[in-house]
């Protein structure tokens, strides 16, 4: 039987020929990154745990989230990272360099057929090169620090194929958002991805790159395109050796194939709150904006910015939107200014500023207000993801368009004159404002295998890691005071801390924890001393660090709600091992999957370490 790219990729890296979707296995990592968002909590797992460094020509450091350095939180956590990196000999990637997986491939740190892993949770962007990339939370990459593997579990693979030609206008991130568009945030969930196609050969580097960024968004494993010659010549030049060719088997075996007609592709805009929520852009033309965002790990590549300085040329701004650019690393922005963009940028009356992660990160050029409306090139528009406005996403050229425009438009169909402000705007304004303000009015370890406890059923789909643990305290790195902030930022759940009792028990929908790597959002919990979590699915990253930090995570099929009869309050009872579950207002029962061998062994372990 032949194999897919992901299997060919984990079954080199591992001690078997052939591996199959569901196999655990260990896996060796070529390349490990933390960032200055996580980075701080690695060292700490290493120095209180006394690991090792396993090879420091592997190991290296990216600081792209705030790459100005300007929150002290920030400044102390990177000096932290470089003081550890100066010790043992650790490459550091600094706040001039840009975005830690833009660097990897850039640098052929990363190339096809390898491993990579960071504490970015859009690690898996490494597949647009064929190189298998995985976001993970801080302790999963203190211990791949130091001893240069970790588990990983075998996902199956879906084939899509785009037939037909691409239509004119159709940029790589329209392409991203009609593939959201069909299978939305749970469909492909957990999976890896392969796309072909005749027009998906012509696919430039920097267009994989946009598409593949967005696996995370889709719930995917990892997205992965086979390599073009140019490709492969990119990376044999940088390493100075022959790459070997990585493809998948004429005979492997896919879970699924979709096919799709790619010649039905439009100009799609994600609607606030929800990167899968998205529309043609006709059914938003016209919508008035405050202020535009380009940039992020999905929109920062020099084609990018060519295409915005191609809409920008001799046009201005319009009075009263403000248009923020961030080139996704120093090598792009220097190309950017030899080309003359940046002037072009300047001239148009854009702010342009350092390379890095930007509006991902809280406290960066990109970030909005209460009753903004920004139309942003990012990946993510959750709630407060962004800021506190609303957030539209859509492609660079858009993007730029509609800055001038002072509305969200087309690059056809851009004004002579821009839309100005009114006092009808500033009145919406203030409505959205007030409408956000009303929105918003140390750990035990314990490593029993059931537990009863008092159930909170909050049955939503997609509860990210930015509602679950918003991203303007990642700078907290103290445990125990993570909890307080335990859905802050999840609308009617805002007092969850408070309420939350002693091994109460959360139950959700699907894709629990979708978004970041952050193991804020796992910790919190344990600092509150939740007593488990039950969600039809979870996030893969989230997945990964509530089970490495002994967090119970269980997963259940929806009839188990009616066999339980379940009310909000309700105590239950429940077994890790056999997945026994009963309400004991009623005494119904049933069952829910239970640990697998591998949980288990590290949940009685107390964590990974």
């Amino acid at each position: 039987m032949g194999q897919t790219i992901i299997e060919k990729i984990l079954a080199s890296h591992s001690k078997y020929d052939q591996v199959k979707p569901g196999q655990i296995i260990e896996i060796t990592i070529d390349t490990r990154v933390a960032r200055d968002f996580g980075g701080p909590n690695v060292v700490k797992h290493i120095e209180d745990n006394g690991l090792p460094i396993d090879d420091t020509k592997k190991t290296f450091f990216t600081f792209d989230t705030n790459p100005t350095g300007s929150d002290p939180k920030y400044a102390t956590n990177q000096q932290i990272c470089r003081k550890f990196a100066r010790s043992h000999g650790i490459k550091v990637y600094d706040i001039n360099n840009g975005i830690g997986t833009h660097t990897l491939i850039e640098m052929g740190l990363i190339w096809p057929g390898a491993t990579g892993v960071s504490t970015d949770s859009h690690a898996n962007i490494l597949g647009a090169v064929a190189a298998f990339g995985q976001g993970m939370g801080d302790k999963d990459i203190a211990a791949i620090w130091a001893y240069g593997k970790t588990w990983f579990k075998v996902p199956e693979t879906v084939k899509i194929i785009l037939k037909g030609r691409r239509p004119e206008g159709i940029t790589a991130k329209d392409i991203v958002l009609n593939l959201l568009n069909r299978f939305g945030a749970n469909t492909l969930l957990g999976k890896a991805i392969e796309i072909y196609g005749e027009e998906v050969d012509k696919f430039t580097l920097d267009e994989r790159i946009t598409i593949a960024s967005m696996a995370t968004e889709m719930g995917a494993i990892i997205l992965l395109f086979e390599p073009t010659e140019e490709i492969y010549n990119h990376f044999e030049m940088r390493l100075g050796r022959k790459v070997d060719k990585i493809f998948a088997d004429p005979d492997a075996s896919y879970s699924h194939v979709y096919e799709m007609d790619f010649s039905k592709f439009k100009q799609m805009v994600s609607l606030p709150g929800k990167p899968h929520a998205t529309v043609n852009i006709l059914d938003v033309k016209r919508k008035k904006i405050d202020s535009a965002f380009i940039g992020s790990c999905t929109n920062g590549r020099i084609e990018d910015m060519r295409a915005v300085a191609q809409v920008l040329k001799g046009r201005k701004v319009a009075p009263g939107v403000v248009l923020k650019i961030v080139p996704s690393t120093d090598r792009v922005w220097q190309q950017a200014l030899d080309e003359g963009l940046i002037k072009i940028f300047k001239q148009a009356g854009a702010l342009v500023s350092n390379p890095g992660c930007a509006g991902c990160a809280a406290g960066q050029v990109g970030m909005n207000g209460p009753g903004e409306v920004t139309i942003s090139t990012g990946n993510r528009n959750f709630p407060g993801k962004q800021g506190k406005g609303d957030v539209y996403l859509a492609s660079p050229a858009v993007v730029a368009a509609s800055a001038v425009a002072g509305y969200i438009t087309t690059v056809d169909d851009i004004p002579e004159e821009p839309a100005l402000p009114t006092a009808e705007d500033e009145e919406n304004k203030k409505q959205r404002i007030l409408e956000h303000q009303k929105r918003n009015e140390k750990i035990e370890q314990n490593e029993p295998t059931e537990i009863e406890g008092r159930i909170w059923l909050i049955l939503r789909d997609n509860i990210d890691t930015d509602m679950i643990y918003h991203n303007r305290y990642l700078p907290i790195t103290d445990v125990n005071e993570m909890g307080q902030y335990i859905f802050d930022n999840l609308q009617g759940y805002e007092d969850f801390a408070k309420k939350v009792q002693k091994n109460d028990i959360v139950i959700t929908g699907k894709n629990f924890g979708s978004g970041s790597s952050r193991q804020h959002a796992v910790d919190g919990f344990l600092a509150l001393g939740v007593g488990a979590i039950l969600a039809q699915s979870f996030g893969a990253i989230y997945e990964r660090n509530a089970i490495n930090s002994a967090l119970p995570i269980l997963t259940y099929e929806p009839k188990v709600l009616e066999e339980l009869d379940l009310q909000d309050g309700d105590r239950i009872r429940l077994n890790f091992i056999t997945g026994d579950i009963v309400n004991l207002r009623n005494g119904k029962q049933s069952k829910v999957n239970p640990f697998s061998q591998i949980q288990l062994e590290i949940y009685k372990n107390g964590g990974l370490f």
